[in-house]
Parts: C-alpha cells; structure tokens; sequence
C-alpha cells in the first residue's frame, strides 16, 4: 500500500514524497484511515521506532484547517526531547500548510513560550508539566480542542504524570478526539482508556506488550564487583558499537561515565542533575556521533530519537519492565536490527524471566568474551582501517623514499608485526591480566567460598568468627546502598580485597558488615568520610567488635548494636531472630512478624530497631512504617 491510497490531504503527500517516503510502515497503515474519520477515538500499540509520529501526525495535519482562533490539536508527550521532535517532524510534514506549530516544555524561560502561543497555534506540543502551567496562566484553553493526541503514554504515567493528564483532559470537551500511543499496555493506560475515550479502534502491532522482533536480547552473568571490568569488554569486543548504557541513579550514571572517559572511550553522561543548555549539548553530539557511548537514566534517555542506535547496554536491570521495554526500545528502530545486552547477578535472574514472559520474548545467555577474543576483533578492526584507507598518492609521494629505506631490511612479515604491536602492545598487555568474569551460577546461589569471595551475599550466609571485625554503617537501603555497592565502595576505598570482606547485613538506614582482623585500621582510616552516591560515610567497629558480638553495644541491652539485652540480633533475651522470648521473627510472643500483639510493621509494643519500651520502627506507639512516605 502506498501512502497515496491513505486518503491524506495533497499538501500533505506532497511533504512526505519529497522526504522519500514511499509506503506506510504497519502501524501507519493501520492507524491513518481510521483517524481521518470523524470520529475516531484510537488506542495505537507500537514500540518506539515504529513511525507513531507520522502515523497520528499526518492524519492530524490532513484535518485541521490552519488560522483558527483556539488551537485545535494538543500532543502530550513525556520529555523535551520528545516535544521537540515531534514539533519538528509535524513542521516538516506541514510545510505546505503553513501550520503553526508551538512546543511548551519546562527548563526553559516560559516568557517566549507565552509568547509564540499568542502569536497564534494550531497544534501545540506540550510536556504535561509546563503544559499544566499555561493553562493556570490563562495562557492556554482547551475548551476548543478538537484532538487530543497522549504519545507515549506508559511512559508519562511511569513518570507520574497521572494526575495531571487527568486534570487537563477534564478541561477539553466531550466531542473532542483522543488518540493514544504507548509501547505498552499496562492497567493505567487502560484505565485513561475506558475514562476518556469512547469504543475506541484498538490496533496492535505485534501481540500487546511484546518487544520489537529485530532486537537480539542477551544477559550475561556476572559477580557485582565485575560491572564494570564486563561493560568495558562488551564496549571493546563490539569496536563499531553506537549505543546508551542504562543506569540506576544519576550518581552512577556520572560515575561509569567518567570511569569510561579516564579509561580512553567516547562517553558522555545524561541524566536530570545536568542543565538543559549541557542536555542539548550532549544529545547534539550523540545525534553527531562525536560521542559515540551515551550513559543515561531512565528518565533523562525518555524521547531519545536516534535511528541508528546498535546497543543498548543495562547496567544494571530496572526495576519495572515497562522501563525495560523502553530501554531496548532505542535500538532496532526504523526496522533495522539491534542487540539489548544486560549485566546482572544470579539473584537479579529473575527479572529476566519476568519480562520474557511479558514481553514474550527470549534471552540469550551471553558469555563475557575472553582477553584473546576481544584481541583478535580489535585487530581485525585496526587492519580493516589500514586497508580501506584511501591513499594520497601525490602527497605522500615525496616522503616515500626515506620511508622505504626504514624498511629495506625487513621481511612483509616483520613490519605487519611492528606495525601491529607499535598500535596495540598496550592494549594486548592490559587484557593479558585479565581474568574470566563470567559468574558461576553454583557460586552466585552461595554454594561454596566464590559466592562469599566475590560478594553475593546476604544475611546469614557467612558465618561470622574471631577472625572477623564487624564494622556499623550510617546508609542504609533507603540511601540506595545494597550488598553490592557497599563492597564496592569497601574495596575501592580501602584496598581490601573481597575475599576478606566477610558477612554484609543492609538494613533500612543502617548497615554492618565484617573484614578480616587485620584491616580494621585500614578501613577506619579510609573509609569514614568517602561518597556513595552523595552520600557521606561513616563507619566505626560495632558494639560486640570482634567475632560474635555479646556485651557492648549501642542500645539498651546486648549484642550487636544491642537490642535489649541478647547477642546478634538478639532482642530482649531471646535467641537469634527471636525478640522478646518468642519464636522466629515472633516479637513478644505475637504471630509471625508481630511485635508485642501489633500487626505487621506496627508496633504497639515493641519494635524491629527499637524493642526496650515501646517505640517502634522509625514510628512509636502503634503507626505503621509505611505511612511515611518513600524516599
């Protein structure tokens, strides 16, 4: 089918003839002819790269008349970044229309924004945020909208837009037309769905919530010390690779971003610390391919637009699989093909299982390539650059005599040789140290001396003894500290190696965790007041210091940090676990995870934390833990 047959408006085939476009992509094909209806309400199920844009862009275009009092279309769209290529493609499209096409995002001075609206606006494209502030201004009203377009909605929920998309589809009226896009289709989406829409045309590419056939998804096991030794490999065994690398928090986006600059690759962080004028920066680089790995959050990589992305790399996993169908999304667009590669632990292996079951998908598992592999790639590379090299005969010419001299003496044989080894002898001598990263998964599920050496492990799985010291931390999970990033920064920081880091216990703001006798002075020395993740710490030897703790301790009673008079983790008296007399995780002689006869996490008598008088965890008396809101 051609786009010919689509019934769009002449202006607006003439537009996309001269782009080059010749036929519909599925979603295109499917979505156009139902909203050059009057009425047409429109659910439209597309992973990202699939030309949702065009597909309610040109329609939009085909049925608005330019020059109206009101605008007659709004675009809500999750990020700047969306906003503004959807601004631009719609201008492209339109250009014989004269339409007027106003962007409104935040981060940048609202005053020209007012401006340009009042100028006069047909289709305005909006970020829900800024677009919420217009319309308190008096700036914007909706009251004549005849189209509302909700673009990547699975991502504006995720991002908590909810209420807002909420408040501005109660301004518009009841005969508008909503159109929604989104990658995904998860209760929310639906729910805007069955509010705002009526007996919308449902179209699907691909069964709802399944990931774009052309991407290739591989996860390689890996022990949490090795990330980053194991991201820099796959960056190294895939030399043309074009890729995001995807990362938790903005600190660790910074952190890998710089470890890979110091480290001689072409990498850039992008995430919500950085200012819009550096955001644009960057993303004009990328676009570019002056950087050629860029280093994201989730959040700051949503509406990235760039077609040719090979790799998309997981740092770490997210902890929704919607985030991970938007992730792997950014590559394999346009029908091209891309690989989605992902580093985690056997304890995050269930996630992976969790989203091929969602996106009914496979992965593959990977094995991190050897020192020799990743040479021989390198070197098939350098030799495919010096032979595709195009040669300047006239230029160089002069200089070839006193060239050829040099190497009169010396066999084909021996100059390949000095020649690759005058590029590479660093390259080959830092990978000829280096070791297999790829994790056993018998180890990893803590069977045996790997999983304590390399640092899988929790609670209970090292039994501590009179060799160890146990030292107490002030972060905990709520400061987004886990077993593995605490014997990160213990490792790094004091040049400890893991194997003498002994049992680890995170806690909700606190932590413990045991080395070897002989470095306590090391860790106290460099330890205390070293960063995680903006975050200060400080460490010191916990109350019971050496082996099984019993007598000194922090509070009100006995053992490790003391809780009311029993050894480790012992609260008032009773045995391991055991708070108040009563059994495993009984409190006082209540019921399974009952303290002193409250419910679960209320503590009407005592307390996890706190079990000598009343108080309860981080709340007294009988509140519940999760009234206090997430950090």
């Amino acid at each position: 089918m051609t786009f010919e047959a689509l019934g769009l408006r002449n202006e607006v085939l003439q537009s996309i003839k001269e782009l080059g476009y010749t036929e519909p992509t599925p979603i295109q094909e499917q979505a156009i002819p139902h909203l050059l209806q009057e009425e047409s309400d429109f659910v439209g199920l597309a992973q990202t790269g699939t030309g949702k844009t065009a597909a309610f862009g040109l329609p939009l275009l085909s049925r608005i008349e330019p020059g109206q009092l009101y605008p007659t279309a709004v675009i809500i769209c999750p990020t700047r970044e969306l906003c503004l290529q959807i601004s631009n493609d719609l201008k492209i499209f339109g250009k014989y229309l004269k339409v007027n096409v106003v962007s409104v995002y935040g981060g940048v001075d609202i005053k020209k924004q007012i401006t340009d609206i009042r100028k006069g606006v047909d289709i305005i494209v909006a970020t829900p945020g800024r677009l919420m502030d217009l319309m308190n201004r008096k700036v914007i009203k909706l009251n004549e909208i005849e189209f509302v377009v909700l673009d990547e909605a699975d991502e504006m929920l995720n991002m908590g837009f909810k209420e807002d998309i909420d408040d501005i589809l109660k301004y518009t009226p009841d005969t508008k037309s909503v159109w929604l896009f989104s990658a995904t289709m998860p209760k929310e989406v639906a729910a805007i769905a069955a509010t705002y829409m009526s007996e919308p045309l449902e179209v699907s590419i691909g069964r709802k919530n399944q990931g774009n056939e052309n991407i290739h998804h591989i996860y390689y096991m890996v022990y949490e010390k090795d990330r980053y030794p194991a991201l820099k490999r796959l960056i190294d065994f895939n030399p043309e690779i074009y890729g995001l690398i995807f990362c938790r928090t903005k600190n660790e986006t910074a952190n890998v971003a710089q470890k890979l600059s110091r480290d001689g690759y072409n990498a850039e962080p992008l995430h919500g610390d950085l200012s819009q004028a550096m955001r644009d920066m960057v993303m004009a680089r990328f676009r570019s391919k002056e950087v050629q790995l860029l280093v994201a959050t989730d959040v700051a990589a949503r509406g990235i637009d760039v077609d040719s992305i090979s790799h998309v790399i997981h740092y770490n996993l997210p902890d929704d699989i919607e985030n991970y169908t938007h992730r792997s999304g950014r590559t394999a667009r346009a029908g091209k093909k891309g690989e989605s590669l992902s580093l985690l632990t056997q304890k995050e292996l269930f996630k992976v299982k969790g989203i091929e079951r969602q996106m009914r998908t496979d992965f593959t598992k990977g094995i991190i390539p050897n020192a020799q592999e990743i040479c021989q790639v390198q070197l098939k590379k350098l030799v495919e650059k010096v032979t595709s090299t195009a040669i300047r005969e006239k230029e160089i010419l002069p200089f070839l005599p006193d060239m050829f001299s040099h190497f009169q003496d010396l066999s084909k044989e021996e100059v390949i040789k000095l020649f690759v080894s005058a590029e590479f002898n660093r390259f080959i001598e830092y990978y000829e140290r280096a070791g297999d990263l790829n994790a056993s998964e018998r180890a990893e599920k803590g069977m045996g001396s790997k999983a304590d050496r390399f640092g899988e492990r929790g609670t209970g799985e090292r039994r501590r003894d009179e060799d160890k010291t146990r030292f107490f931390v002030n972060l905990g999970k709520r400061d987004g500290l886990n077993v593995g990033g605490l014997l990160r920064v213990v490792c790094d920081t004091t040049g400890v190696k893991s194997g003498n880091v002994g049992r680890i216990d995170i806690k909700e703001s606190f932590s413990f965790f045991d080395t070897d006798n002989e470095h306590v002075d090391k860790v106290l020395k460099n330890l205390n007041g070293a960063e995680f993740e903006g975050h200060t710490i400080s460490v010191e030897v916990s109350a019971g210091g050496k082996g099984e703790g019993s007598s000194a301790g922090k509070r009100s009673g006995g053992g490790d940090r003391k809780f009311g008079g029993g050894g480790d983790r012992k609260f008032g008296g009773g045995g391991d676990r055991k708070f108040g007399g009563g059994g495993d995780r009984k409190f006082g002689g209540g019921g399974d995870r009952k303290f002193g006869g409250g419910g679960d996490r209320k503590f009407g008598g005592g307390g996890d934390r706190k079990t000598s008088g009343g108080a309860g965890d981080r709340k007294p008396s009988a509140s519940s833990d999760f009234t206090k809101k997430r950090r």
